[in-house]
């Protein structure tokens, strides 16, 4: 377990103007996906600009939900008072939240949710994700055709809901078929297999909607020097800028908003209840956003919002207002308190 937690920053000691300084605990099952680097980032530089919290401690590596509950009871153990966890499992890890909330640390579940009552949510609309993107895409189609479905991590809530959304939309669009489904562990190398085998495969499809895997299914596209069928993805920085200066090369997409700062989100959430500065409903949802390259407002928004400051396989957003406080500096340094 050593191994698998970082420590970030001095004791957990008062200040010199005497402010109670706090304890983080982080916990994530999900290691080399650039989305979750970017939320941890987040949570460190919340961390950091809240003034409030002296240390960070980081459970990080990849885990199932027995995994997760060790993790979270050496964070209770490590002196938590705030608890951000991206939970493996929608019930799996209810006694262990419990335990948590029952000696008076928040836990707050970002990016998917928990059905545990005493924890906060706070994440996209994970349904609407699903829905939007699904519902766009079977526009695009003109209503009939083949698609493929490429999804995260089997079971996992974030994938669950999203595959709820996409079902959702379709049942409008009795004409539009899911040839093929994927689980991508929304990995960069299984998703680019998963292609290769699609193409070697034969299967004839109209579009893609993926679960965020998006610029790696482009670049198999464009290795293969296979003509683009239109993709659906997430608002990850590479993706968005194919999206922006592709379209003359064939390329059409949208990408579905899924902001990575939804951890430093979290955390503002736990330490403004834990401070009791501002209460908060136990279940927060941000509204995602649908960005095409077929519309001018698209183009233009994608264009914008590209940057090459930030890594290509981080999301597009460096911040969720009102909740977070850093800057993008803050964000890219990855610093937490010192």
């Amino acid at each position: 377990m050593v191994g698998a937690f970082a420590m970030v920053a001095c004791g957990n000691q008062p200040s010199g103007g005497g402010t109670t300084k706090y304890v983080v605990g982080v916990s994530n099952t999900l290691q080399g996906n650039g989305w979750r680097e970017e939320m941890i980032c987040s949570i460190k530089a919340q961390a950091k600009a809240s003034g409030v919290v002296s240390k960070v401690v980081i459970a990080n590596r990849n885990t199932d939900a027995a995994g997760q509950i060790a993790d979270i009871r050496n964070l209770i153990s490590s002196g938590a008072n705030v608890i951000v966890i991206n939970p493996s499992d929608r019930d799996a890890l209810n006694a262990v939240i419990k335990q948590a909330t029952d000696k008076g640390i928040v836990v707050v579940a970002v990016d998917q949710a928990v059905s545990e009552p005493t924890a906060y949510v706070v994440s996209n609309d994970q349904v609407a994700y699903g829905q939007l993107g699904a519902d766009w895409l079977a526009k695009q189609l003109g209503g009939k055709g083949n698609i493929i479905e490429m999804r995260g991590i089997n079971g996992v809530p974030a994938d669950t809901d999203r595959h709820q959304g996409l079902t959702t939309a379709l049942a409008a669009y009795p004409n539009i078929k899911v040839i093929k489904q994927t689980f991508t562990n929304w990995s960069l190398d299984p998703a680019a297999q998963q292609m290769k085998d699609i193409f070697s495969s034969g299967i004839q499809y109209n579009g893609i909607w993926t679960s965020g895997i998006d610029s790696t299914v482009v670049d198999q596209f464009q290795s293969a020097g296979k003509p683009y069928v239109p993709i659906v993805g997430a608002d990850n920085n590479k993706f968005v800028q194919e999206l922006a200066t592709l379209k003359d090369k064939g390329l059409i997409g949208a990408a579905v908003t899924n902001p990575p700062p939804i951890g430093g989100a979290g955390l503002a959430v736990g330490l403004a209840i834990l401070q009791k500065t501002h209460s908060y409903d136990h279940v927060i949802h941000l509204t995602p956003q649908v960005w095409d390259n077929t519309t001018a407002a698209g183009v233009s928004k994608l264009q914008t919002t590209y940057d090459s400051s930030l890594d290509p396989y981080y999301s597009v957003a460096f911040d969720v207002k009102p909740y977070t406080t850093y800057t993008k500096q803050d964000l890219i340094a990855c610093a937490g308190p010192s």
